[in-house]
């Protein structure tokens, strides 16, 4: 590894701490060098906040004279919430700018590296470049789709079952499991079931880690508003909830619903269509969805190719009972060739458990974040 590769590294791994905290913004990292030496850090922790290359500088102090300056994705250019970044890099007296990645925002997308490069410092672009799009997959979708990047989950028993035929599924996995799937809430602006889960199980979906972490917006499928007035969603306030039914589900139910302080949207169609949901969502400026089911909504966004990554734990249980729950519940098959292909990314053991991270086969010109076909 490059001393370069090294400090963008130390800059990409700062902004991972951050994800889940900074939407709709980016997770951005920036470390500040000099004569060898790490002289400012910063991270863009909040949005309205500092961006990290502000953080990073006013550590650095007048050590940022001359020195070489490192951030995860390529300074703004333009007056937001914040002043433009490559402004203050410039007024600092910068010598040396490395950037992993571009910014896909048109409000950027260049401006902010020509700025630079237009005041005589030297710039060099693409320095851990696949890593620093990962760190922001879900921003670089949403600008891209203007719909929110959606991440599947679910835990199965060793047989691919996610609860036994009486419904029954506490617990399937291991403590150690369910706590990493509390990351995923945490880092996550939204959180999406179906109506029979909410019913079933009459979850909180909310983020519950040790060191405290974010709630998602609590999102619910439920065509005909069959939610309970009782449900934790509807009285405990912990969170944000939207309800989203079709356009016949009962209007007084709608206005009781309402009256507890969640949102309600009312589709234009009788039942709901996944592709209007995320085009809502994404008008919603929501830019990452964690779908935690049950089956049949795991089916639905499957069955239609919205979905971006799948998350599986798969417990050392066996059922063996073909009237348990499968994992996905979708459109019979009468074919092996009708499957919907997959490609693993990762395989790794949580607990006792295994955690299997998947992402869908492009067919066609669709592109992944990294821009591959």
């Amino acid at each position: 590894m490059t001393a370069k590769e090294s400090y963008m590294r130390l800059a990409i791994q700062m902004a991972k701490v951050t994800i889940g905290q900074t939407s709709p913004n980016p997770a951005v990292g920036c470390v500040v060098v000099k004569d060898g030496k790490v002289v400012g850090v910063g991270v863009h922790a909040k949005a309205g906040e500092a961006h990290a290359e502000v953080n990073a500088l006013n550590q650095a102090g007048a050590d940022a004279k001359g020195a070489d300056l490192y951030v995860t994705l390529e300074p703004c250019s333009h007056v937001g919430k914040t002043p433009p970044c490559a402004d203050l890099i410039i007024a600092k007296k910068i010598r040396n700018v490395f950037i992993a990645s571009i910014d896909p925002n048109p409000l950027v997308a260049g401006e902010g590296i020509e700025k630079l490069r237009r005041a005589g410092i030297n710039v060099e672009i693409g320095i851990c470049e696949d890593d620093a799009i990962t760190l922001n997959k879900y921003f670089f979708h949403f600008l891209k789709t203007k719909k929110p990047y959606v991440t599947l989950k679910t835990a199965v028993t060793f047989d691919g079952k996610t609860a036994a035929s009486t419904g029954d599924s506490k617990w399937i996995t291991s403590e150690a499991a369910r706590s990493d799937v509390h990351q995923y809430r945490h880092k996550h602006d939204a959180i999406l079931v179906g109506i029979n889960t909410v019913i079933r199980d009459n979850p909180s979906l909310t983020t519950r880690l040790p060191q405290g972490g974010k709630n998602p917006i609590r999102i619910v499928l439920d065509t005909h508003l069959k939610i309970s007035m009782d449900s934790n969603l509807l009285t405990d306030h912990e969170a944000p909830t939207m309800i989203v039914c079709g356009n016949k589900a009962d209007p007084y139910k709608q206005e009781q619903i309402e009256k507890t302080g969640a949102k309600v949207k009312r589709m234009p169609q009788p039942d709901v269509q996944i592709r209007h949901l995320l085009e809502w969502l994404g008008e919603e400026n929501i830019i990452s969805l964690f779908v935690e089911g049950g089956s049949r909504v795991h089916g639905t966004f499957l069955e239609s190719g919205n979905y971006q990554e799948l998350i599986i734990y798969i417990a050392p249980k066996i059922l063996a009972d073909r009237m348990a729950f499968p994992a996905f519940d979708g459109t019979a098959k009468t074919l092996m060739a009708e499957n919907k292909p997959v490609q693993f990314q990762s395989v790794e053991m949580v607990g006792p458990d295994l955690k299997v991270i998947a992402t869908p086969v492009k067919c066609g010109g669709e592109e992944d974040v990294h821009g591959n076909r």
